[in-house]
């Protein structure tokens, strides 16, 4: 454990050195909430009668999603990696005395974590000194607000644990081009990302609500806002716990297989 506590901190110490890099995606991201904000208001004008989700507690959603967007981006890779399994570099990792697996994840989380910490505190301040109904509100009570962190730290698994599983397909592949385009493709619609679930029409999004893809974002920000409370909620943070598993556990197995057929300069 002590080892990938090590390059967990290491991996988070080297994340905060992108400071510049951070303010830029503050900027970007002030915009697009502001813009997202706007864009739902003059949704909710023209058609009161078929909101699915109180202004209110989608104003909450937008400032968490764009907060906390580093721990749920499905399509950041890390080049590096990527080009060491493409070049050969990848032996180097392997004969390190820790699980590759688990090391590449603690990695990915690292990654996250610091970036998230470089951005959430601004917005969040910004977001909670915003007058109603542009403003982030308070959770509901205390138990939504412990219940938040908890689905917040299982989203952030299960969407680490979903890139790891496309860097083990590089193994196979060669290229990440197009499982990198089919991700962004279907996780930004399927997270919540464009719009939240409960916009989708029902039956889609009953199915959609059951995907991994829904335990990422959608549930942590839903549950913090008050839009899933009660059984909907507890139900939400076991499916997570239950993709994670199926997640973690597949991508494990998975990179056993994969690093039985890896050639390294045809040796």
């Amino acid at each position: 454990m002590k080892k990938y506590l090590s390059f967990f901190r290491i991996r988070f110490i080297a994340g905060l050195q992108y400071r510049a890099a951070a303010i830029g995606g503050l900027a970007t991201q002030f915009a697009w909430g502001f813009m997202y904000l706007l864009m739902f208001q003059a949704f909710y004008r023209s058609d009161p009668s078929s909101i699915p989700m109180p202004y209110e507690q989608l104003a909450s959603y937008i400032w968490l999603q764009q907060a906390f967007l580093v721990l749920f981006m499905t399509y950041a890779y890390d080049r590096e990696l990527i080009e060491s399994i493409k070049q050969g570099g990848i032996a180097y990792e392997m004969v390190r005395p820790a699980d590759l697996y688990f090391m590449w994840l603690t990695k990915d989380l690292a990654k996250r974590t610091a970036g998230a910490f470089l951005r959430c505190s601004p917005i969040l301040i910004v977001a909670a000194l915003l007058p109603a109904p542009f403003g982030m509100n308070l959770p509901a009570s205390p138990m939504a607000f412990i219940m938040f962190l908890l689905t917040l730290i299982l989203g952030t698994l299960c969407s680490a644990s979903f890139v790891i599983l496309q860097y083990i397909t590089v193994f196979y592949t060669m290229s990440d081009g197009g499982i990198r385009s089919i991700s962004i493709a279907l996780s930004e619609l399927l997270v919540g990302g464009l719009v939240p679930l409960t916009f989708f029409p029902d039956g889609i999004r009953q199915v959609v609500e059951l995907l991994p893809f829904a335990s990422m974002q959608n549930v942590p920000l839903r549950v913090y806002s008050g839009n899933l409370a009660g059984q909907e909620m507890v139900f939400a943070a076991l499916l997570q716990v239950f993709w994670c598993t199926v997640m973690i556990g597949g991508g494990y197995l998975l990179m056993g297989h994969a690093k039985k057929r890896v050639v390294v300069q045809g040796g």
